[in-house]
């Protein structure tokens, strides 16, 4: 059976793997962060540096390599975000859902706590379990 979500324009298209399904309000939220990490954070990062660069000897000095290895961090969150919306694609809640897919709320029983527990499912870029909010990856 073949996996299905709507897209924006709630027309019904197959999941394709190579694909990074996301909501538009997450998408916008995406491209905030990313221009938050190319800019503000970089700046953060850069000045950090600098003044750690400052204090000399820079072979023991744990300012420096600190802020060295967040700016390492932050440039692979920038090429993960940057790859992220390259090969988005947005998908639209279904007004009427008949199936299970993107931005359809599910409620499941949980034996252990004796009680039903609501999850909306969203793809992976925005997924949040403590928020309810799980990926269609989920198992």
């Amino acid at each position: 059976m073949a996996k299905l979500y709507f897209t924006e324009g709630g027309a019904l298209a197959e999941i394709d793997s190579k694909k990074v399904y996301i909501s538009r309000p997450g998408y916008e939220a995406a491209k905030r962060h990313l221009k938050y990490l190319q800019t503000d954070k970089r700046d953060e990062i850069v000045a950090r540096i600098a003044e750690a660069r400052s204090h000399g000897d820079l072979s023991e000095n744990a300012e420096y390599d600190a802020a060295r290895n967040e700016q390492a961090a932050n440039e692979g969150e920038i090429l993960e975000l940057e790859y992220k919306l390259k090969n988005k694609e947005i998908y639209a809640s279904p007004a009427t859902p008949e199936f299970v897919t993107f931005g359809v709320k599910v409620t499941v029983y949980d034996e252990d706590f004796d009680e039903n527990v609501e999850y909306t499912i969203i793809g992976s870029t925005e997924s949040n379990p403590s928020k309810g909010l799980i990926s269609n990856e989920s198992p």
